[in-house]
């Protein structure tokens, strides 16, 4: 993982930045924090939603009006409602899964916990989070914060990444091991 100053100075690093100064002068980091995840889970489980933000097809306004339109089915917080508007009306609407990522980051550092990325072939339930939480926390010391993605690519198993560390116990790894070595 890059260092916080790395992570800032890309585009999607400096709209989460900007985000993140705010909601830390506005004393709202979490509540952000939780609108974010909402938002995030949308983007994962909504084709349509996904497609809009993804989209070079779809104008900024009727982005702007669109997002507009979903965010008090998200329960989204003032704060990130007006800062969806401005990356539609600036055209940055395809940064927003890493301006989540990273304002993810921040938050986490800002609280004192360090963020392992987490990818799995499915998604794991909390007793799997809490348990992958205690052992890395007791691993490092420190409070964890999961952030965990989806990658059936991986056939199965699971990938770490904290700091620069990283375990990788997928299948898809091990198989790619095994036709390594046979091949001699």
């Amino acid at each position: 993982m890059e260092t916080s100053g790395g992570i800032r100075a890309s585009l999607a690093g400096r709209y989460a930045s900007a985000l993140f100064d705010l909601a830390r002068d506005e004393r709202q980091i979490d509540t952000v924090s939780q609108s974010l995840d909402r938002l995030k889970t949308a983007l994962a489980e909504s084709a349509e939603l996904k497609s809009l933000v993804a989209s070079p097809l779809v104008s900024r306004d009727a982005a702007g009006k669109a997002l507009a339109a979903v965010a008090p089915t998200l329960s989204l917080d003032p704060l990130s409602n007006r800062f969806l508007g401005v990356l539609a009306k600036n055209g940055r609407l395809r940064q927003l899964s890493d301006v989540i990522r990273i304002f993810g980051h921040l938050a986490a550092e800002h609280r004192g916990e360090t963020t392992a990325e987490v990818i799995s072939a499915r998604p794991l339930d909390d007793d799997q989070v809490a348990a992958l939480k205690a052992q890395l926390g007791a691993r490092v010391g420190r409070d964890i914060r999961i952030d965990a993605r989806v990658d059936p690519s991986i056939l199965g198993g699971i990938v770490v990444r904290l700091g620069s560390q990283m375990i990788d116990a997928s299948i898809r790894t091990k198989l790619n091991t095994l036709a390594t070595a046979m091949k001699g």
